[in-house]
């Protein structure tokens, strides 16, 4: 049968095959040239869709009207409440006319210290009667005149007085720089007694106590934390102390008053309850306001 078809049978069959396969092969290379193509459109796709939404969102957000503008603008037609200052010791002072201390208000000033932390009868007992205080400065004195005023004998007590680590005149006031222009203006009135500053910045306690230890001094001006220090320590007695003179009506430049601050006015407690108190209830010690 084979020999009735020839050999051209064989050839034209062995061209279809190999003609097919060619085609075969054609498609399945577009089919992989499409599916690759594919992926490239997506690509393109989503890139556009990504660009849309965004004009989108930008347009909406120009669109959109500012909520927390108008209430800022409401806010600012709106009238602003003022707020009430709080008045301070400066401001009190400053409408209020300069009146000169007096024991009364020492007595009260002591007394309302005392309230909670004493009883009843301790509150008595630091009461102290009027022979206790020298006559008040009515505002028309300097410290010298004040002083020779109330100390007429100074010159005798002066020559009597012999201790060390004492005085017999004790002035109090509220810091360092007031400390050095007291003892400027007690020239005309101490004579040849010694006057010595006592307050922290000049100088350490240690140096003031053997500085008190080894001469007489006479007068001592200062703060009342150092003056407490001092008698803490020992190195201020008040054996010879006869005179504790407050400078009570003095005001530094926020018009406060020595007992106006609060640190210095729980100082001047602590000194006055140190022994001060005790002493002038026998009456060893007197007190004045300058």
């Amino acid at each position: 049968m084979g020999d009735d078809l020839g050999d051209e049978w064989w050839e034209h069959q062995g061209k279809l095959d190999v003609s097919g396969s060619e085609e075969e092969v054609e498609q399945q290379k577009q089919s992989t040239e499409k599916t690759k193509a594919q992926p490239g459109k997506r690509k393109r796709i989503t890139e556009k869709t990504v660009e849309v939404k965004k004009k989108k969102k930008n347009d909406q957000k120009e669109f959109i009207i500012p909520q927390n503008k108008e209430t800022e603008d409401e806010k600012s037609t709106k009238p602003k409440k003022k707020r009430k200052k709080k008045k301070t010791i400066t401001d009190v002072l400053a409408t209020s006319e300069p009146k000169p201390g007096s024991p009364a208000d020492l007595q009260n000033l002591v007394a309302l210290y005392f309230s909670d932390k004493r009883s009843v009868i301790e509150q008595e007992e630091l009461k102290l009667q009027g022979s206790c205080f020298l006559s008040s400065n009515d505002l028309t004195h300097s410290l010298s005149s004040y002083l020779k005023q109330v100390c007429p004998k100074w010159a005798k007590v002066q020559k009597q007085h012999t201790e060390k680590s004492s005085v017999v005149l004790l002035i109090v006031c509220s810091s360092a720089l007031r400390t050095i222009e007291l003892i400027k203006q007690l020239t005309t009135f101490k004579g040849e007694a010694k006057a010595v500053k006592l307050f922290a910045k000049h100088i350490k306690i240690e140096e003031q106590v053997k500085l008190l230890q080894k001469g007489v001094t006479h007068i001592g001006v200062g703060t009342p934390a150092r003056i407490s220090a001092l008698i803490e320590k020992e190195g201020l007695n008040l054996q010879a102390l006869r005179y504790l003179i407050l400078d009570w009506n003095w005001r530094d430049q926020k018009l406060r008053r020595m007992v106006d601050i609060p640190e210095v006015k729980l100082d001047l407690m602590k000194l006055l309850e140190s022994g001060i108190l005790n002493n002038c209830k026998k009456e060893k010690v007197k007190i004045g306001l300058f």
